[in-house]
């Protein structure tokens, strides 16, 4: 196995995910290609501006704070292709709207090397688990940080 490669690959997916969270929205789109095919449960996107857009949109609210993590990565490389799953676990907090969501999936990637460099060509996770609480349901609840307030 080019051990180069999957370790270029699971910091390609490390940058995906660090930009998401991070609201980078220049950086996220790097890790894309531009035909990329997206799908996050019933979300389905057919192009990278398509999805930047929504995230951008959607993910990108000063008031959504996320955290996701992938680990446990099988990859399987064959010469400037690659095919990747993720276990995912993510964090969706909205303090404004008293909102806190849970989940994990597993992620099922495809990537592609262009000009010596890997990029996401399809992507997308469904759920193992999802739950949501009333942020009302947690007295104690109080957020101490918030690198965007």
């Amino acid at each position: 196995m080019d051990l180069v490669a999957l370790e270029e690959i699971k910091r390609l997916k490390y940058r995906y995910l660090r930009c998401l969270d991070g609201k980078d929205w220049d950086e996220f789109t790097e890790t894309l290609a531009p035909t990329v095919r997206a799908q996050y449960g019933k979300l389905v996107f057919d192009d990278r501006e398509q999805l930047v857009q929504f995230m951008r949109k959607h993910m990108g609210k000063m008031d959504m704070l996320t955290e996701h993590h992938c680990g446990h990565p099988e990859i399987d490389i064959d010469g400037d292709t690659a095919r990747g799953t993720w276990q995912l676990s993510d964090t969706v907090l909205m303090p404004a709207a008293g909102y806190l969501l849970r989940g994990a999936a597993l992620y099922e990637d495809e990537y592609v090397r262009v000009d010596g460099r890997w990029l996401i060509s399809r992507t997308g996770y469904q759920r193992t688990f999802e739950y949501h609480v009333k942020l009302e349901d947690m007295p104690s609840f109080l957020l101490t940080a918030n690198r965007w307030a």
